[in-house]
């Protein structure tokens, strides 16, 4: 238990127990009173200080309560009041909350134990009819216990979906990180592929005396031959039996105008404007770039009612890339959990350090806004680097010619 909870358990004890003794004294809350008011104080302190326990053990907080009630009923005879009530029911409460199903029926089993005896020990209650409303005593308490039980049974029930909600998000994010490969296999696969070649032809342009330079080359076309073998061995095993796998090459921004003519043919009316140059960006940038504004005009497509305008933005700067895809739609429900789709972009803007904004617009409509930085780190930069110095030398080691 935290400290706030002990504060306001011990809270609780204390002001039953001052309760109590208002009650025992001065007949404060009191129906009719028994025997010493000392006694009866004493009880009513016991029984109240019991309470602090209620959330570390149930039970045996009602089984004192029990007890101790009983001992003062059988010795005094039973008051009629609210500090005989009001322990039994927090301590029911506290039953039906904090104990599991089927242990807190013995809850309810002390509750009648604590009643029975309330009834037959008061010795105003003489007839048959006058122990059959006193019934209604007994009512309060079951109440409680079964107000606890509901809440119990709402707080498992809401860790239960936080928990399957958990390990949806879990494998949508494995399911799009092996789909992230699959895609990335292809424009890896392409690179590893023309350095390859590129080895090979400065390799065969070599003379026969630079024979360190041709072990070099050939080291180089052979581990280049083992990565690729490597990659399509590994995604293989990520690549599923029912995988629809796309033959052609990977998609890029290039192929904005014909994705947004097949949302239109689907009846959503997609407005695209692309600001700047469009400088070049890696192949995993340029088809995660395209992957979200695939993702942004489904999720539209799916969930927006009615929208006169989608707008897609694509805005090159010079160190990212902005997506921008506003609807004026409004939505059929409103979601409180994000879906498979808002996660793997999530995933797929985390694997270059980009950042992702989905929300509602305040007129109306949804916007997913995607941040991605065309330059991912200082080794990012410095593998830019060497790339940039090794295509100098194969162009001088070529004549200056491709490969």
């Amino acid at each position: 238990m935290r400290p706030r909870s002990w504060a306001f358990d011990i809270a609780i004890a204390v002001a039953v127990a001052v309760s109590g003794i208002l009650e025992a004294f001065w007949g404060v809350n009191a129906t009719q009173l028994q025997g010493p008011p000392a006694a009866e104080a004493a009880v009513y302190v016991i029984t109240g200080l019991l309470l602090v326990i209620r959330r570390v053990t149930p039970l045996w907080c009602l089984a004192g309560i029990t007890a101790v009630s009983v001992i003062e009923f059988a010795i005094f005879g039973a008051p009629e009041g609210l500090g005989v009530a009001l322990p039994g029911m927090i301590a029911g409460y506290s039953v039906g909350r904090y104990v599991d199903r089927r242990r807190s029926w013995w809850g309810l089993v002390l509750l009648a134990a604590l009643w029975v005896a309330w009834d037959l020990f008061d010795p105003i209650v003489t007839t048959p009819l006058m122990r059959l409303e006193q019934l209604g005593w007994f009512s309060p308490w079951v109440v409680a216990w079964l107000v606890g039980a509901l809440v119990r049974s709402q707080v498992l029930h809401v860790a239960q979906r936080r928990a399957v909600r958990t390990e949806l998000e879990a494998r949508a994010a494995v399911e799009e990180r092996n789909r992230i490969a699959r895609e990335l296999h292809d424009v890896i696969g392409h690179s590893v592929s023309v350095m390859t070649v590129q080895a090979s032809a400065v390799r065969r342009r070599l003379t026969s005396d630079q024979v360190a330079e041709r072990q070099a080359l050939e080291t180089v076309e052979a581990v280049g031959r083992e990565a690729l073998v490597e990659m399509r061995r590994v995604v293989g095993m990520l690549r599923q039996d029912d995988d629809d796998f796309d033959r052609h090459p990977a998609p890029g921004l290039d192929q904005l105008e014909a994705l947004v003519a097949k949302f239109r043919d689907a009846g959503l009316p997609v407005t695209p404007h692309v600001v700047g140059d469009g400088a070049e960006s890696t192949p995993g940038i340029d088809l995660t770039a395209y992957r979200i504004v695939q993702e942004g005009l489904t999720n539209a497509l799916r969930h927006a009612v009615s929208p006169h305008e989608v707008e897609v933005t694509v805005t090159h700067g010079a160190d990212d890339i902005v997506i921008t895809i506003r609807d004026d739609g409004s939505a059929v429900a409103p979601h409180t959990e994000p879906g498979h789709g808002l996660l793997g972009m999530r995933e797929r803007v985390s694997l270059y350090g980009g950042t992702l904004i989905a929300r509602p617009r305040e007129r109306g409509g949804f916007e997913l806004i995607a941040r991605l930085p065309r330059t991912q780190d200082a080794a990012g930069g410095d593998a830019t680097t060497q790339a940039t110095s090794a295509r100098a030398t194969i162009a001088q080691a070529t004549g200056g010619g491709a490969a």
